[in-house]
């Protein structure tokens, strides 16, 4: 029978793609291992490889279109000895599986599928409706109707099957819980985060006598609407220009991040002038190719990364992640480095840094720059990581406050290197002076734990031949 390619997850945060190109057409033949799409996701442009061989029959979602939802049927693959003609011809449904699958029928996920540290790009499971896991038994249409009439409260919730199904297992109220995922449906990821999240206790007739009033939330905030704001500004005197995917991913994202961790700040000065003077010794001994290229040029943020690395690896109980049940403790210090890219940023990760010389890391960073800017990072290059950088310095910015980038526990905000006044051995002298901050989850680094860190930063930078031993 002919296989339907979906719309894949190609990252964590991707709820929707950009179908940019097709590198096949209608009738081609498909191997397995082809690539067959190019998809613009919120964070790169990535290939996309077929799983299934046959024939192309149909193309359900043209080159150039933008906003598909994850697992939105783009094409139809027929199978050998199928005709090609025949299931061009049928009527396929662009929707999601599971919203167009009927309710008594097995259930496809809807929610993306994410992409693991180190992942192929093409990541497979996206790109077939996966079936919901085998231990979990699917519902009947009499128990699926029931499950939505206990959750609605009058109200239609729109949820994922399996949502529901977990919800209902957990004796979760769905009104209760807030949507992430397309046009504020309720997934996966939503239930399971409100189910380990405190919430008063309905007690059932097992339990209790009477069931306990559950109180229903007051009423959130409202956004002010964009119709009111546009309103303020005479017509004509501004032009609209719509959110791409990175713009949106980022402002989710950030105000996820600032307003469930609680940030906890730390800055020092630091004395570059012993950094400086060693900076310019090892680009001096670069090796020169016989054009006079050097071998490699080393920066401030080089040294920067590996410190920060190093003080991770000295102070192991901050090389963590928060988690709800447990805190993860890092082995290595890999760190990301916020890129900045036309539409925002990405932050693309140097993997066990500690381990690393600085001119590696330096033609990394470089490498990595290059590619974000095109749009060509592999997902295993940009996701993850122990701590981060971001350094405002080039734009002579002294100092600022970073927002900590989950799952990350911390972030290092690096200013400018500049010549301040200083007291030396009780006398007034010129010194190279920079400013970092130390933003950290104080879930899981609090002040005198990000103190410790902050402090083993500030003693390789300013002893930076330790970097070296």
């Amino acid at each position: 029978m002919p296989t339907n390619i979906l719309m894949p997850a190609l990252s964590p945060t991707m709820e929707k793609g950009n179908l940019s190109k097709w590198l096949k057409k209608e009738g081609d033949t498909i191997k397995s291992g082809d690539v067959i799409a190019e998809i613009e996701t919120d964070k790169a442009t990535m290939e996309v490889e077929a799983v299934d061989e046959g024939t192309l029959a149909k193309i359900v979602v043209p080159e150039g279109t933008a906003d598909v939802d994850v697992n939105a049927v783009i094409g139809v693959i027929a199978a050998e000895g199928e005709d090609v003609k025949t299931i061009a011809s049928q009527s396929i449904d662009a929707a999601p599986a599971a919203e167009a699958a009927p309710e008594d029928a097995p259930q496809t996920k809807a929610e993306p599928a994410t992409v693991e540290q180190g992942a192929a790009i093409s990541a497979p499971q996206g790109l077939r409706g996966e079936r919901e896991p085998a231990n979990v038994p699917v519902a009947s249409k009499g128990e699926e109707a029931a499950a939505r009439d206990a959750v609605d409260l009058g109200a239609r919730i729109f949820a994922s099957p399996l949502a529901r199904r977990i919800a209902k297992d957990g004796n979760l109220d769905l009104s209760q819980v807030n949507g992430s995922g397309p046009h504020g449906r309720i997934v996966e990821r939503d239930v399971k985060a409100a189910l380990a999240s405190p919430r008063p206790v309905v007690a059932t007739q097992a339990k209790a006598a009477a069931p306990a009033p559950v109180q229903a939330p007051g009423p959130k905030p409202a956004a002010t609407s964009d119709e009111t704001i546009k309103k303020m500004y005479p017509a004509g005197s501004f032009e609209e220009v719509p959110h791409d995917s990175m713009r949106k991913t980022i402002a989710r994202r950030l105000v996820e991040a600032k307003t469930t961790i609680p940030h906890f700040y730390l800055s020092v000065d630091c004395d570059l002038d012993a950094l400086m003077a060693l900076r310019e010794q090892i680009n001096a001994a670069a090796q020169k190719d016989k054009d006079g290229k050097p071998a490699y040029k080393v920066s401030v943020n080089d040294f920067v990364i590996k410190a920060l690395a190093l003080a991770l690896i000295r102070v192991p109980d901050a090389n963590v992640t928060w988690t709800e049940a447990a805190m993860l403790k890092h082995k290595t210090a890999d760190i990301g480095v916020a890129v900045s890219i036309p539409g925002g940023l990405i932050t693309p990760v140097i993997r066990a840094a500690e381990t690393k010389t600085l001119s590696t890391i330096s033609n990394e960073m470089k490498d990595y720059a290059a590619r974000a800017r095109n749009r060509k990072l592999k997902p295993e290059e940009y996701q993850g990581g122990t701590s981060a950088v971001s350094n405002l310095g080039m734009f002579g910015i002294k100092n600022f406050a970073a927002i900590v980038n989950p799952p990350h526990a911390s972030i290092l905000a690096v200013g400018a290197g500049e010549k301040r006044v200083v007291v030396k051995n009780g006398a007034p002298a010129v010194a190279t002076v920079m400013t970092v901050t130390l933003s950290t989850d104080h879930r899981a680094v609090d002040g005198a734990l990000g103190a410790e860190l902050i402090s083993a930063f500030r003693t390789l930078i300013e002893n930076p031949m330790g970097m070296l031993v």
